[in-house]
């Protein structure tokens, strides 16, 4: 249940819809799903396998097959990347508790307004307070440890989580005009099919699933010799998933409904959660509690993935130092702290800082997802490969599973695997130069 807490977040709730809807909806989703079940079951199931073979987080999982440059550099890669992502990744979190505040305040008619959420991210004070409340909340939880905080945590959040989507897409493809998202999420057209569906998907599965963020790992170190591997990864898929296709039905038809549709508001990015949404439920006309139960999820979404990356951090930094628990989580915390600081500067007193023409924030996000994460998925797929030996993964995996995809699994990761990490690495930076529109 942690593991698809850790899977299931931000991604799922604004990043996935915006995908569908800018890359032909229903053909879309379906390349996703294909994805999700072949290279995203491999990816996942490989991870959690190392982790549980070493009984290490990335670092020493690597480091069990050798101390060369290269076993080293594989496994502080996986490593990094979760302690690059988690700071920025509070900051956004921040942004949910304000709106969640805001909306308990009974302010939904300010919330819907143009300029609300531009006002409010480029306010460092009030910016900085909510990434800090955030941040304190995840370190708590973290602090508490696996089996008292993470995995209680998950066993809580999870279910509500689930709960307060469904509500939503009931109410949600029940307005007029929202069947027309309905149909244009669900049903594939395949004229719309370009080889930008694939690598969006292929972008979106890599991030939705957390391959390459030495959660997989971490969590896999801290799963009992009979979990099964098969069967955790199932579920992973099937939870992150289904929080995707309902995080789909919420907000693609009520854009549909309330704002016709149009291309503009539906492939907003990030806007589609803090600016359309809002004016959606303004224009319901039932006060605040909408936005209270959406923010509500977000937040339970954003915080099980936050948790989930700073506990990977936490792990490294305790195999690799000996230090305890919270020592290692006060280090993960300043961590954060030191960087979301940076992500929040940069709308406000640091705006001019543009590293790639990025704001800090977005670098982040290019370095970490476009760069670090393919190279990290990469070195797991090398690592088996050269080193631990497919069949000790899948001896691994067989020990508590009945491994009925053994035969998938292994030419995945032999050969499709690397083709594909190595398409969305190139086709990124082709991106970010200007060479590729994604």
């Amino acid at each position: 249940m942690a593991t698809a807490a850790s899977a299931v977040g931000l991604g799922n709730i604004w990043r996935f819809p915006y995908l569908a809807a800018k890359y032909g909806g229903g053909i879309f989703l379906i390349v996703y799903l294909v994805l999700v079940v072949t290279f995203g079951h491999t990816m996942l199931m490989s991870e959690t396998a190392l982790g549980r073979m070493t009984r290490k987080s990335p670092v020493g999982a690597f480091q069990s097959f050798g101390n060369s440059l290269p076993l080293r550099f594989g496994g502080w890669i996986n490593a990094m990347v979760p302690m690059l992502i988690v700071p920025y990744y509070a900051f956004i979190g921040g942004w949910i508790i304000k709106y969640l505040y805001e909306y308990f305040a009974g302010n939904t008619a300010a919330l819907a307004g143009d300029n609300y959420f531009i006002d409010f991210i480029t306010s460092f004070s009030s910016a900085e307070i909510c990434f800090i409340v955030f941040t304190v909340l995840t370190f708590l939880v973290v602090l508490m440890g696996v089996g008292n905080g993470v995995e209680k945590a998950s066993k809580v959040m999870m279910p509500i989580l689930i709960l307060l989507a469904i509500v939503i897409v009931v109410y949600t493809i029940a307005q007029p005009g929202a069947l027309e998202g309905v149909r244009y999420f669900l049903i594939p057209n395949f004229r719309k099919f370009s080889l930008m569906t694939l690598v969006a998907a292929m972008g979106q599965m890599f991030y939705s699933l957390s391959i390459a963020m030495g959660v997989l790992y971490t969590y896999g170190s801290y799963l009992k010799k009979d979990g099964d591997i098969e069967k955790t990864s199932r579920l992973v898929e099937g939870f992150d998933t289904g929080v995707s296709m309902l995080a789909g039905l919420m907000i693609i038809p009520a854009v549909f409904a309330f704002s016709g549709g149009s291309e503009d508001s539906i492939q907003s990015g990030p806007f589609l959660m803090f600016v359309t949404i809002p004016k959606v439920f303004e224009n319901m006309g039932l006060g605040n509690i909408p936005g209270i139960v959406f923010f509500l999820m977000v937040l339970f979404a954003a915080l099980t993935s936050s948790i989930s990356m700073m506990e990977s951090g936490v792990s490294t930094f305790m195999d690799q130092t000996g230090w305890s628990r919270g020592k290692c989580s006060v280090l993960m915390g300043m961590i954060m702290l030191l960087l979301g600081t940076a992500c929040a500067l940069g709308y406000s007193a640091w705006s001019a800082v543009q590293p790639l023409g990025m704001s800090i924030l977005d670098f982040f996000d290019f370095l970490t997802n476009s760069i670090l994460m393919p190279i990290a998925a990469l070195s797991t797929c090398l690592l088996i490969i050269k080193k631990a030996g497919v069949g000790s993964v899948v001896d691994e995996i067989r020990s508590s599973s009945r491994f009925k995809s053994q035969r998938t699994y292994t030419f995945f990761i032999r050969y499709l695997s690397p083709i594909i990490l190595l398409v969305i690495l190139l086709s990124s930076i082709a991106a970010a130069m200007g060479l590729l529109r994604i």
